[in-house]
C-alpha cells in the first residue's frame, strides 16, 4: 500500500490566515490542512478526508493528476472520519468529479446533508462501499460534533480507520481526531505498520496563549499525553494534525526533540510510505 501525506495540518494550516503568533510568522516551511492518499496498486487513489486544500494538494503530487485521457482521474473514492469542515470542505472542490464516491458514518453523512445538495447539481456523491485490494475497519473515538450541527444524534461522529493491504499485509491506522485514547484503541493498533496520531496540540494548556479553549473541548488529546502510551512500543508512530501553535513545528524546539525520542515522527506535507 503507498501512503501519501497530502497536507499534516490542523484546520486552518500553517501559517493560519487569521494568525501572528511566532510560528506563523517564522519562515518555517508551511503546512496544508490534513488529507492523506492511499492506494493499493499506484493506479486508484482514495483519499482519507478532503481538505479545503485538496485542490492544490492533487496538482502538487503527480500520482493523482489528471490523464491519461483528458478527463481521467485516478481519485476513486473519499472516506471521512468526522464532518468537521476542514475534513470535509474540499469535497465542494471536487463538485465536477460526478458521482464521487464517499464513504463516512450516517450521522456525519447526515451533518453534511447542505455539501451533498449542492454537489447534487454537479453529480452528486454515490456510497463507496468496497476498496480494491484493500480492507477498512473503523473505530468510533469520539463524540464531538462540528460547531455547525445542531442535531443531537448519538454517533459515532468522529472515527478512525485501519486500512489494510490484503497482498502485502502492510496496515495504516488514521486517526487526526483523538479526544482520548479510547477503549478498544490500543487493539485496534496493535501490530500496525504506521499509526497517524493526532498532534493536534502538544501540551494540554498551549490554546491559553492565544485566548483559545481548552484542547480537550475542542476534542484533541495532548501529544503529551499519546506520547506515554507509546514510547517504547514497536511500530511507526507519527503525528499529524499539527495546529499552528504546537512548538513541534520548529524542529529545534525542545517539543519536537521529545516526540522523536520517544521513536515517534512529525512527517512533512508530501512524505510518501510503502506499507
Amino acid at each position: 500500500m503507498k501512503v501519501i501525506l497530502l497536507g499534516t495540518a490542523a484546520g486552518g494550516g500553517c501559517p493560519q490566515w487569521n494568525c501572528a503568533c511566532p510560528l506563523c510568522t517564522s519562515a518555517l516551511a508551511p503546512r496544508t490542512q490534513d488529507c492523506v492518499a492511499i492506494s493499493a496498486d499506484g493506479v486508484g487513489w482514495y483519499l482519507l478526508n478532503c481538505s479545503p486544500d485538496i485542490r492544490s494538494q492533487i496538482l502538487s503530487t503527480p500520482p493523482l493528476r489528471a490523464g491519461p485521457g483528458p478527463r481521467e482521474t485516478p481519485l476513486r473514492g473519499v472516506l471521512l472520519t468526522d464532518a468537521e469542515l476542514d475534513h470535509s470542505l474540499g469535497l465542494l472542490m471536487l463538485r465536477e468529479a460526478g458521482g464521487l464516491p464517499v464513504y463516512a458514518p450516517d450521522t456525519v453523512l447526515d451533518a453534511l446533508s447542505p455539501f451533498r445538495a449542492i454537489v447534487d447539481g454537479y453529480g452528486g456523491w454515490t456510497s463507496l462501499v468496497d476498496l480494491p485490494g484493500l480492507r477498512i475497519s473503523s473505530l468510533p473515538v469520539s463524540d464531538k460534533r462540528p460547531k455547525y450541527v445542531s442535531s443531537t444524534g448519538d454517533g459515532p461522529w468522529v472515527v478512525a480507520y485501519r486500512i489494510t493491504d490484503l497482498a502485502t499485509g502492510g496496515s495504516l491506522v488514521y486517526a487526526p481526531c483523538l479526544k482520548s485514547w479510547p477503549e478498544g484503541f490500543d487493539s485496534f493498533v496493535e501490530g500496525a505498520s504506521l499509526v497517524l496520531l493526532d498532534g493536534t496540540f502538544y501540551a494540554p494548556d498551549e490554546m491559553a496563549g492565544v485566548g483559545g479553549p481548552d484542547q480537550l473541548a475542542m476534542g484533541h488529546l495532548p501529544i503529551t499525553a499519546s506520547l506515554a502510551r507509546i514510547s517504547g512500543r514497536p511500530g511507526r508512530w507519527a503525528f499529524t494534525h499539527l495546529n499552528n501553535t504546537n512548538p513541534v513545528l520548529d524542529p529545534v524546539s525542545e517539543e519536537h526533540a521529545a516526540v522523536l525520542s520517544a521513536g515517534a515522527s512529525l512527517p512533512a506535507d508530501g512524505t510518501e510510505f510503502s506499507l
